[in-house]
């Protein structure tokens, strides 16, 4: 299988007080405010980082539900939460948390499922960052 996804930045101004705008193909993100106070502080809209942690908790839990398919389980739900931790310039760790609710799993089987999805989720492998899973099932 093979498809691409277009997103698309505007940034205006200089970095600190520039402002610029972020829009998907899918129209979900529709000129999404992004600046220096949303990335760097705690101003309203976006940024670059979030994104890269939604994009991954996404994809972490989608990749995660196709396995447990493999093996013959189907999660009642998986809550994934995705911790991006940047320090001096660059992403130094995407911390997954994951709460799974799994009928009839054992929590070894679970937790070797999650493991192998960390490793083979498309965003993982995309990642040039450590990431750490910690897994609870409920």
């Amino acid at each position: 299988m093979k498809f691409t996804r277009k997103a698309n930045a505007q940034w205006k101004g200089s970095g600190k007080e520039g402002k610029g705008t972020l829009t998907t193909a899918s129209t979900i993100l529709e000129n999404t405010q992004y600046s220096f106070s949303t990335r760097f502080e705690n101003g309203r809209g976006t940024n670059p980082e979030e994104l890269i942690g939604a994009a991954h908790a996404g994809c972490f839990a989608m990749q995660l539900s196709f396995l447990l398919n493999e093996s013959n389980y189907t999660a009642d739900t998986l809550d994934v939460g995705a911790t991006v931790t940047f320090e001096d310039g660059s992403i130094t760790q995407i911390a997954l948390n994951l709460e799974g609710k799994v009928p009839n799993i054992s929590v070894e089987k679970f937790e070797k499922i999650a493991v192998k999805a960390k490793e083979v989720c498309p965003i993982s492998k995309l990642l040039n960052t450590e990431i750490v899973l910690n897994t609870s099932l409920v």
